[in-house]
Formats: C-alpha cells, sequence, structure tokens
C-alpha cells in the first residue's frame, strides 16, 4: 500500500479496527485524521500511536450533516475515506424489547453517515481517490436479537454498489467483518464476552476470532487496489460458511 503523502480520513479511527488502520497509515507515510464524536478517546487515540506529526483529530458525528459538512471544510482535500463508525448501544435486542430510538441511531451511524460523508466527501475527493466502508457479517449470518443490524449492514452493501457506478472513477467498497475482538463486545455479551467469543472461535474454519488488524489488512486492500470497486470484501473467518 504506497500511501506516502496522502491524506486519509478515517471515521471511527478512535479505537478498534479504524485505530490499527490509523496506525499501519501513520507508519506508511500518510497524512491521517482520525474523527469521532469523543474528544477524550481521539486524545488517547493520538497519544497510542505515539503523537506523530502527521495525524489530525476531529470530532464529527457523522449522523448529522450540518457536521459532515463543516469535517470537510475543515480538512480540505483528501485521496481516501474510511468509516467504522458503528452505534450499537440498545441495537441487538428481541423485538419485543426493542427500542426504535437505539435502532434509528444504528442506521445513522452506519447508513446515513456513509451516506453524507460520501455526499460531502465526493467532491472533496482525488480523481482516484477511495471510500471504504464496514459491513458486517450479520447481514449474511443473522440471529435473534440481530434484526437491526442485520438490515443496516445489508443495506449498506447495496449502497456502496450504487455510489460506486454515481461515482465512477472514485471507488467505493465495504470490509465486511466477522466476530472481531474489539470493546464492541463488552456492549454485545457484557460478562460472558471471552466465553462467547471462544465458543465461535471453535467453530470457525481458522480456529480464531478476528483481530482488528485482520480488518484494516482488508481495509488497506481495498484503498491501494485500483482495480476493485463496488464490492463488498468478507474477512470473516470462513463464518459464512458454518
Amino acid at each position: 500500500m504506497n500511501i506516502s503523502n496522502q491524506k486519509i480520513l478515517i471515521v471511527g479511527g478512535g479505537s478498534g479496527m479504524g485505530l490499527a488502520l490509523a496506525r499501519r497509515c501513520v507508519e506508511a507515510g500518510a497524512e491521517v485524521i482520525i474523527a469521532g464524536r469523543g474528544e477524550n478517546r481521539l486524545r488517547q487515540a493520538r497519544q497510542a500511536l505515539g503523537n506523530p506529526a502527521g495525524l489530525e483529530t476531529a470530532v464529527v458525528d457523522i449522523a448529522r450533516e450540518d457536521q459532515v459538512a463543516a469535517l470537510f471544510a475543515g480538512i480540505g482535500n483528501v485521496n481516501h475515506i474510511v468509516s467504522t463508525a458503528a452505534d450499537i448501544e440498545g441495537a441487538y435486542q428481541l423485538l419485543p424489547e426493542l427500542d426504535l430510538k437505539a435502532a434509528q441511531k444504528m442506521v445513522d451511524s452506519k447508513l446515513y453517515g456513509p451516506l453524507l460523508l460520501a455526499k460531502h466527501g465526493a467532491p472533496r475527493l482525488a480523481a482516484m481517490g477511495s471510500m471504504t466502508f464496514v459491513s458486517g457479517i450479520a447481514a449474511y449470518r443473522p440471529g435473534a436479537r440481530g434484526s437491526v443490524v442485520a438490515a443496516v449492514n445489508a443495506a449498506l452493501g447495496g449502497l456502496v454498489r450504487a455510489l460506486a457506478v454515481e461515482l465512477a472513477p472514485i471507488r467505493v467498497n465495504a470490509v465486511s467483518p466477522g466476530w472481531v475482538d474489539t470493546t464492541i463486545w463488552a456492549q454485545v455479551a457484557g460478562d460472558r464476552k471471552n466465553e462467547t467469543l471462544a465458543a465461535m472461535a471453535e467453530r470457525l474454519p481458522v480456529g480464531r476470532i478476528g483481530q482488528p488488524d485482520d480488518i484494516a489488512d482488508a481495509i488497506a486492500f481495498l484503498i491501494g487496489n485500483g482495480f476493485t470497486t463496488g464490492t463488498t470484501l468478507h474477512v470473516e473467518g470462513g463464518h459464512r460458511l458454518v
């Protein structure tokens, strides 16, 4: 991935997969902007990355169009846009307990957010630039309590294909992770996080749960491969097979 001196916006870059990607982009000589809603998390991420000179942070809620527009007005032109953001709090519920406001937050962060990033980011992108969003295994292996997450992830795949046509030659892709060991699992499984992940690891053909670097590898491929667009890249350890 030759991204030296390129500018990359990573929404959700304060933790997990986004932070892993930010680390490798900084190490590759890119100018990186990590963006998210939490100023403290962004500050901690900057420290975790060693306060490099080529790293900026930006506070933004990508569900708010005014904030997305202001973000791009502030950072100017970019080469690549990535979003790993997802607000899943309260979204994993059985239908009788489902809170519509929690469902709407999921839709806002993972569907409308990428749509707004595309709307306001495309005019700022280099002609051979790219956008990469993060879908997920729930679209292909849904489970009880996961109707909202499955629906949003599936919709994101359709959005990516449509944007790849409308915004060409800008490339638009998605990565669909399987189960990845991030802090999100504390919200999903609570005290049973380790037990839940270990049980899935036994089922997967690769014999382990994913790590943030696995997904960062996939996003890096999509950023660097100029012949891939409108594609959802599955990085899930064979989860769709079991």
